[in-house]
């Protein structure tokens, strides 16, 4: 990957990690509940997840898909249903020091596996395999993912701190309860994503 191609990719990869989507979000209210500690095992699972979910549709996996046009299908319905249980469990989050709390931060593997049902995730994977990797080279596709990863995590990291400056402002149970349902009617107002056709 040419260094002219690797600047362009970075841009790419900044732009999509730091707007607004599903794993901004959770991360901002994973900070605003739970602070930037606790998150951490779950943005190294959406920054790793994601680099590793590129790899797997930089080798084949965008193939199975094009094949087999119902399991993306498949995986929009599963997307839909798993971002609205999200939500609900945003909605019955509280501070930590809530004894009531029922929420807890994610972890490393359900923040990686919920890379396979975050639509714009899937987006940002298969526009950077189709446009940066077009050899399919397995140099230029770990080439990707190890760019998007490195990029991925310190714009994610901005959410969760902007979550975590936040609580300051959520000491009472009723500002944390309109905030995380706020939080969770923007999760939800994404599933727009999921609507719109995919393109290299």
């Amino acid at each position: 990957m040419t260094l002219e191609t690797t600047l362009a990719l970075a841009g790419f990869a900044i732009a999509t990690s730091i707007t607004p989507g599903p794993n901004n979000l959770m991360l901002m209210a994973s900070g605003a509940n739970f602070g930037l500690k606790r998150s951490v095992p779950h943005m190294l699972g959406i920054s790793l997840g994601h680099g590793f979910m590129i790899v797997l549709i930089g080798l084949g996996l965008i193939q199975v898909f094009e094949a087999y046009p119902l399991l993306h299908q498949i995986m929009q319905v599963l997307s839909v249903a798993y971002l609205l249980f999200l939500a609900w469990k945003i909605t019955r989050a509280a501070a930590p020091e809530g004894r009531d709390s029922e929420g807890r931060p994610f972890t490393f593997l359900q923040a990686a596996g919920f890379q396979w049902v975050n639509p714009k995730g899937w987006f940002m994977a298969l526009t950077a395999i189709t446009v940066y990797a077009p050899s399919e080279s397995l140099a230029a596709i770990l080439s990707v993912a190890v760019v998007f990863s490195l990029v991925n995590l310190p714009s994610i990291l901005i959410w969760t701190c902007l979550g975590q400056g936040v609580r300051r402002f959520l000491t009472s149970p009723g500002r944390l309860r309109a905030f995380n349902w706020t939080m969770a009617a923007l999760l939800v107002a994404s599933l727009a994503l999921i609507f719109k056709p995919v393109s290299g």
